[in-house]
């Protein structure tokens, strides 16, 4: 007796002396009472055992009729199964069982009289647990407790240990989350008279997932589309249940045609999705590896790109990733374009593309150029939100006077915001003409100022300034204006000499 078997056991047990045998067979409706073992029956034994069905095996069946305390269950083969009515129980111990019903059971003995089904062993007495053992019946078990090594099990009234590690294919390491839960088990030892019970979950959870890997396997090839549930998540992809204990995997590469960096960001746990077969290999120890693919399954998206999306839209998407030359936009799940630097603002000189965007942010952009062979799309940033100067002659008027923000003091003089994407320039001519230049040569970036608009120019982008004192200025323009104006012809030589002289002193003066 191993020490785990030892520490699960109560001292003092009683030894079994009764021993309840199992109820007689039942025997098949068609076979009449009395009739002697002839040709015809040892021919329907071979054709039964011909068949493959053997103690212990799990068919499905459907309910052809209920005679007296037994079901009589259509399971395929020229020979009905037969179940004892008191097994379709539910779990309030009522039979609402009928003809027609589906059913699932063990197959407990195959004999001429019939296959003898059960959903699980039931009953007590040692003839019964070792019928049990013998024919791989699933048994009823109750987790009662926890003890060095596993757990103790209440099997038909006797008590049994399960290891820890042959309660679940993946130890969770909670052993008192297993306290008190009702499950089926295989009995793997009988010892000593029913002294000496070990069950095991695991290797009736194995037995089942054998079984439904190889009816998976017998209807599943590559290329086929399945569904299943996400059972569980990890970095490199996600898990997927195609069948009772039966995973296949979707790389992250494989989720979806967006790039991710993360699972989570396209799943999660529970979630039913549709993947492509894209392989099914053995590996070295025997196991199964079923590759899956979710976005081959949802078709590439760019074969719709051409009838969703048009040059000039206006169209919302999500920042997936900056480049130093700019930024990728996913304008529909699966399809990105490129914002080139030089489109991202109509305010300012972008040097790099995280002044302006952050990844996973909304933004807004227009389509410049689509070309769905080649999976490209230029987008514009700066365009979606309109351009500033389209109509800046309209907002800006000669002799208007504005307040605008100092950008820069520079050679040519004094830049000044007067818009999102609108700067006018007051010239360095214009600040000497006036008397309180001091006003303006002091002034740095992001100081308020006043300024009056002396011409618009939406064509070039240009807007010229002149300052605020407009008195001021334009009396020296004036004088200016006058001093270089063509005059008008005189009537008389002295009038053209009087003018000439006036055009020499002029020049003159300005030397």
């Amino acid at each position: 007796m191993s020490e785990n078997d030892e520490n699960c056991r109560q001292s003092g047990e009683v030894e079994i002396n009764e021993i309840i045998e199992p109820a007689g067979e039942a025997v098949s409706v068609r076979k009449n009472e009395g009739d002697s073992e002839d040709f015809a029956t040892m021919l329907a034994a071979h054709e039964l055992q011909s068949q493959k069905i053997q103690p212990g095996q799990k068919v499905g069946g459907t309910i052809i009729t209920i005679d007296g305390d037994y079901a009589f269950i259509d399971i395929g083969l020229k020979e009905d199964g037969i179940m004892e009515l008191k097994d379709l129980q539910d779990t309030n111990g009522e039979i609402n069982a009928k003809a027609g019903d589906s059913v699932e059971a063990f197959v407990v003995s195959i004999s001429p009289q019939g296959i003898r089904l059960s959903r699980s062993m039931s009953g007590s007495g040692l003839a019964a647990l070792e019928e049990a053992r013998d024919s791989g019946i699933p048994v009823e078990g109750r987790v009662t407790g926890a003890c060095k090594g596993g757990y103790i099990v209440d099997v038909m009234g006797q008590r049994a240990f399960c290891p820890g590690s042959q309660m679940e294919p993946s130890p969770t390491g909670d052993n008192e989350a297993n306290i008190g839960r009702s499950m089926e088990f295989l009995i793997t030892r009988l010892e000593s008279r029913g002294r000496n019970i070990v069950v095991s979950r695991r290797a009736l959870l194995d037995r089942e997932r054998k079984e439904n890997l190889e009816k998976l396997l017998d209807n599943l090839s590559v290329g086929d589309t399945v569904e299943g549930r996400i059972t569980r998540l990890a970095a490199f992809g996600v898990f997927v249940e195609l069948a009772p204990g039966i995973e296949g995997m979707i790389h992250v590469s494989e989720l979806g045609w967006s790039r991710v960096s993360s699972p989570d960001e396209l799943v999660s746990v529970d979630d039913v999705v549709r993947a492509k077969v894209l392989s099914i290999a053995q590996n070295d120890k025997g196991q199964i590896r079923i590759a899956l693919s979710r976005k081959q399954a949802q078709g590439d998206p760019w074969e719709e790109a051409g009838s969703r999306l048009q040059p000039g839209a206006i169209v919302t998407g999500k920042v997936r990733r900056l480049a130093p030359f700019g930024a990728f936009v996913e304008v529909l799940p699966g399809i990105e374009g490129l914002v080139h630097i030089s489109e991202m603002s109509w305010t300012k000189r972008v040097t790099n593309p995280e002044e302006v965007l952050t990844p996973g942010e909304e933004v807004a952009v227009k389509i410049k150029e689509l070309n769905p062979e080649a999976k490209r799309i230029s987008l514009s940033l700066k365009e979606a939100e309109g351009d500033p100067w389209q109509d800046a002659s309209e907002r800006f008027k000669p002799d208007q006077m504005i307040e605008g923000t100092v950008e820069s003091f520079g050679p040519h003089g004094l830049f000044v915001a007067l818009a999102p994407g609108i700067t006018g320039l007051l010239p360095q001519g214009a600040l000497k003409n006036t008397k309180k230049s001091s006003n303006y040569t002091g002034l740095k970036s992001g100081d308020k100022v006043k300024v009056v608009i002396r011409s618009v120019d939406s064509g070039q982008r240009r807007i010229s300034l002149v300052p605020k004192d407009n008195n001021d200025v334009q009396s020296v323009d004036d004088t200016s204006w006058k001093e270089h104006a063509v005059v008008k012809p005189a009537s008389s030589g002295k009038d053209l000499g009087v003018m000439a002289q006036a055009l020499r002193d002029a020049f003159q003066k300005k030397k």
